[in-house]
């Protein structure tokens, strides 16, 4: 069953999002007189990416609602649980247009949408909120390469789960067979997609910073009919060499 649809992961695939992140971050804490109280600039990016990833966790789970977990990690990287849901807000809002300043495509992104933009639909499944990633993309000037867009946070189920890939399957009516999803992670991304009958594509690219210092190393054993790359510009040639019927990967 040939390849009819590429979906995407949006953060640290298309958009440089560790970049930003260290970036827009390390401005805030300047702006906001707090590199004194971690140390330094890394120590401080340091413990606000160990918060993100403890209260997605929870998000993830069901135990916290997406406005919830943003602000209970602005409260626990500031060790102030009294903060208001308002100063939390306000306070993320700033970060916000730190990290803002700092967006910015992978240099492959749009020549990858280009060359795959006659032969396939294109759509996006990413776990944040729908208004997030919408913002992000046209703010970037892509969303209106991709005819989907759905995420977590509206979905009520977040990757690896099988459900939110069948979910994007379902929303363009295709088969799972007939979708590829590109993501950076192995595991949640192309292992989640695999397990759950697409093509998972790894996009390893070389040197990429990880968003979140603490997460699980990285299995190399995949399974097989889960396919690596190290850069979007192979990706046409791994989607037009149907790889997963018979035709040898020359990606790893």
């Amino acid at each position: 069953m040939p390849i009819k649809a590429v979906v995407w992961d949006v953060d640290d695939t298309l958009f440089d999002y560790a970049r930003a992140d260290t970036a827009g971050m390390h401005a805030h804490l300047t702006a906001e007189g707090l590199l004194a109280r971690y140390g330094d600039a890394e120590q401080g990016l340091a413990r606000w990416k160990l918060c993100t990833e403890r209260h997605w966790t929870r998000f993830s789970q069901g135990l916290a609602d997406f406005e919830t977990q943003r602000r209970d990690r602005v409260r626990e990287f500031l060790a102030a649980e009294a903060l208001s849901d308002d100063e939390a807000d306000a306070w993320f809002h700033r970060y916000l247009g730190h990290y803002e300043s700092a967006w910015s495509l992978f240099p492959d992104t749009v020549p990858a949408l280009d060359a795959l933009a006659e032969d396939y639909r294109h759509a996006v499944l990413s776990n944040s909120a729908a208004r997030n990633q919408e913002h992000k993309l046209r703010t970037l000037g892509v969303r209106d390469r991709f005819e989907a867009l759905l995420c977590a946070a509206e979905l009520g189920v977040a990757k690896p789960a099988a459900e939110a890939f069948l979910a994007v399957c379902r929303e363009l009516a295709l088969e799972p067979a007939e979708v590829a999803y590109v993501g950076d992670q192995p595991e949640i991304d192309a292992r989640g997609a695999h397990d759950a009958g697409l093509l998972g594509i790894w996009l390893d690219r070389p040197g990429a910073l990880r968003p979140a210092p603490s997460a699980a190393p990285v299995e190399t054993e995949l399974p097989i009919g889960v396919r690596r790359i190290t850069g979007l510009t192979e990706l046409p040639a791994l989607l037009a060499a149907d790889t997963r019927f018979g035709a040898p990967s020359t990606f790893g």
